[in-house]
């Protein structure tokens, strides 16, 4: 049993979660402190729910991932070792881990209110979607930054009910935060992805170009991410936790470059997810003092 766990653990890398779950947690303890539903119902199940939905909806989207890219990762040496090409999962199972995760994804969001179970479904629908992007079109990077900046509308919707503006500046911070970070992570498949007639940015541009490309996604988060502390109550701890997200994308464009990418896994995992961790940390205490 806890052999299987860790099989489809590693599926949908479930340690990536680190990169979208930080930004519904701020979105989450921002909806607190900008309202006065703390007062009204408890919040620690609404936790609880909020948490549950963001790891079923990433299950289904990396499974389904896994799942309509098989054949391609099986013709890649980087991703052939990948559980399903590898039949360490078969496609049946791996589409039965997708369901499962999708229909208590929506049963969840449904228990919420009215508007997360009206937008649960089209939620779904973009993470799905974005599977087959890369097979006509290079902005895939883009949805697949879509796909994560749900997380902190979704974390918001949940506890006020509605939608508001500071969210939705969440949400192009991840946005580009993830597209750009992507843009480098796809330098490792750029060879491949133009013999394989796939849509990449890096199978596009030259590596000087796409890098260029992905600094410009991370100025505009930067941009973003001061636009939502200047929506934020002002504290120090605020300050530093932007402060430290922008010397990090710093240190990762510094890391890689056109003539050294040896890096990018570190450049793409660790520091991008410690990235997240330190903004929510900072932005959580100061939203909570």
């Amino acid at each position: 049993m806890n052999n299987t766990v860790l099989i489809y653990a590693s599926l949908v890398r479930f340690a990536h979660t680190v990169f979208a779950m930080p930004f519904a947690l701020i979105g989450f303890v921002y909806a607190l402190r900008t309202t006065d539903f703390h007062t009204a119902r408890p919040w620690g199940w609404l936790l609880v729910q909020v948490v549950l939905c963001m790891i079923f909806a990433r299950n289904a989207a990396m499974g389904f991932n896994r799942w309509a890219d098989r054949h391609l990762d099986a013709r890649n040496p980087r991703t052939a070792g990948r559980e399903i090409p590898a039949g360490v999962i078969s496609p049946a199972r791996a589409l039965w881990f997708v369901g499962i995760n999708a229909a208590l994804f929506l049963a969840v969001a449904a228990t919420i209110n009215p508007l997360t179970a009206a937008l649960a479904p089209a939620a779904l629908a973009v993470l799905l979607f974005y599977s087959y992007c890369k097979r006509f079109t290079c902005l895939a990077h883009l949805v697949l930054g879509l796909s994560l900046g749900i997380a902190p509308v979704g974390a918001y919707v949940a506890v006020t009910g509605h939608l508001a503006p500071e969210p939705c500046i969440l949400a192009l911070l991840v946005m580009t935060w993830c597209g750009g970070f992507d843009v480098i992570y796809a330098l490792q498949d750029r060879d491949f992805d133009r013999a394989s007639g796939l849509r990449s940015i890096p199978a596009r541009f030259s590596v000087a170009a796409s890098l260029r490309i992905s600094l410009l996604l991370h100025a505009v988060s930067v941009g973003a991410l001061l636009w939502f502390a200047a929506c934020c109550p002002q504290s120090v701890w605020l300050w530093i936790g932007v402060g430290l997200f922008a010397a990090i994308l710093v240190a990762e464009h510094l890391l890689v470059t056109p003539g050294r990418q040896a890096r990018i896994p570190l450049a793409f995992g660790t520091l991008n997810g410690l990235a997240s961790l330190m903004l929510a940390f900072f932005t959580i205490l100061a939203l909570l003092r």
